[in-house]
């Protein structure tokens, strides 16, 4: 699929998607809950489908009402399951502990990008814990058999905070109390979110400073009634677009009357990428939020200095707001990057360079170089992020053709359709 994405000038409003970070947990809850759980404003992406398929195959009871809310229904796990989590590295991460509780055997695996991005993390707290657990040398698919038991065990966080999400929602459920300590977590607003989402569900845990968690065993999950608050990481490509090409001006900022608003921006939970404010401001927008809504002046963009370490998701759509700074931007934190669904520093570096537009990393920094955007066509390289920035970029030039665009179907499907919202000139192109 291919969208082309012209010099435009916005003015309308578009709605953040719900949270797919925040809908896997909650599906992740309902399924070992007692009872049953309405997850409202639900977000339909292809990482929740592959999320609600999961725990459909667990034993997970799915019914959907009138207004599109989820009622889903915890249930007895089913033995000897093979389960595909599709491209979702949340779901893997989340399920495959979860679905070792079941005392069978089960195997996960998954497609695309997915099956390059490691599993091992997980084998030295299976074996501390009582439980088996094997890979394809350190990838997908893996087989897991338990049940986890509890006890204590070391965890390297380097790489993802998903591994420790995915123990902090299983082990509730041991037979005995579990100590987990981590080294070198990253992305720690990610655990604040699946401790929220636990508190939700009846389940305690307590830390020292992210580095020992404390989880008591034999807790039981309480159905729930959540609401699926709007996606920063999806409402940042919308908010960097608005930077770019909004048309607002300072007298009419915050009456709606003029100018881009973006909807479904609520903060009842932790998202890391709720920064993106923060970084826009520093760039020079003045931004008003009332009552999750939010409107932007940018009197002329300025170029920063971004620390993205817990926030990798960022690194694209500030890459794209990056190029139309007064002065070269660096973003850190590129080692984050590695293991997404595309090495995404090299992605930006290599896509953005054919719209000649320079990004080069500096050691753990991205350096983007102010510029232009040419015409070009650019390769989403099967990466949501990658096929957003690139639409971005599209905003300041005589057009940039997105190939692969259907990846943005992993977490905002709609996303082309909410830049046409908001007056961008987005053309679908028929091959």
């Amino acid at each position: 699929m291919k969208y082309r994405v012209s010099h435009s000038v916005l003015s309308g409003r578009a709605s953040a998607p719900g949270s797919k970070s925040l809908m896997q947990r909650f599906v992740a809850g309902a399924l070992m809950g007692r009872g049953t759980t309405i997850i409202r404003n639900p977000q339909d992406s292809a990482d929740t489908i592959a999320a609600l398929a999961t725990a459909e195959l667990l034993g997970a009871d799915l019914a959907r009402d009138h207004e599109g809310n989820y009622h889903i229904t915890g249930g007895k796990m089913p033995p000897d399951q093979a389960l595909n989590v599709g491209e979702s590295g949340l779901s893997m991460r989340l399920f495959t502990p979860i679905a070792a509780m079941s005392g069978y055997d089960v195997t996960l695996t998954g497609e695309g990008s997915l099956l390059r991005r490691p599993i091992d993390a997980f084998k030295p707290v299976f074996e501390a814990m009582g439980a088996e657990l094997s890979t394809n040398k350190g990838y997908l698919p893996v087989q897991v058999k338990g049940p986890l038991s509890g006890g204590r065990c070391a965890l390297d966080g380097s790489v993802s905070s998903q591994f420790l999400s995915g123990l902090l929602m299983a082990l509730p459920l041991a037979s005995n109390d579990s100590t987990i300590e981590v080294a070198e977590l990253k992305s720690t607003p990610y655990i604040d979110m699946t401790l929220e989402v636990l508190e939700q569900f009846g389940i305690q845990i307590t830390h020292q400073n992210y580095q020992r968690f404390h989880i008591p065993g034999n807790q039981k999950y309480q159905a729930a009634d959540v609401s699926c608050e709007g996606d920063w990481s999806g409402a940042a490509a919308l908010l960097v677009a608005t930077a770019l090409a909004g048309s607002s001006s300072s007298a009419s900022l915050g009456k709606n009357d003029d100018g881009v608003v973006i909807d479904n921006l609520a903060t009842t939970y932790t998202q890391a990428d709720s920064r993106i404010t923060g970084v826009l401001m520093f760039a020079g927008a003045r931004l008003l939020n009332r009552n999750g809504s939010i409107s932007m002046h940018v009197p002329k963009l300025r170029g920063f200095d971004f620390d993205a370490t817990d926030s990798p998701d960022l690194f694209p759509v500030l890459a794209a707001l990056a190029t139309a700074g007064d002065r070269p931007s660096s973003i850190k934190g590129v080692h984050r990057l590695i293991h997404k669904e595309s090495n995404r520093a090299t992605a930006i570096a290599t896509e953005f360079a054919k719209a000649g537009i320079e990004a080069r990393t500096e050691g753990d920094a991205l350096i983007v170089i102010p510029g232009e955007p040419k015409p070009a066509e650019l390769d989403a390289q099967g990466d949501h992020r990658i096929a957003m920035a690139a639409a971005l970029l599209g905003l300041r030039s005589d057009g940039i053709v997105v190939s692969g665009a259907e990846a943005v179907d992993k977490s905002f499907p709609h996303f082309f359709y909410a830049l046409r919202e908001m007056g961008a000139d987005v053309r679908r192109i028929n091959e």
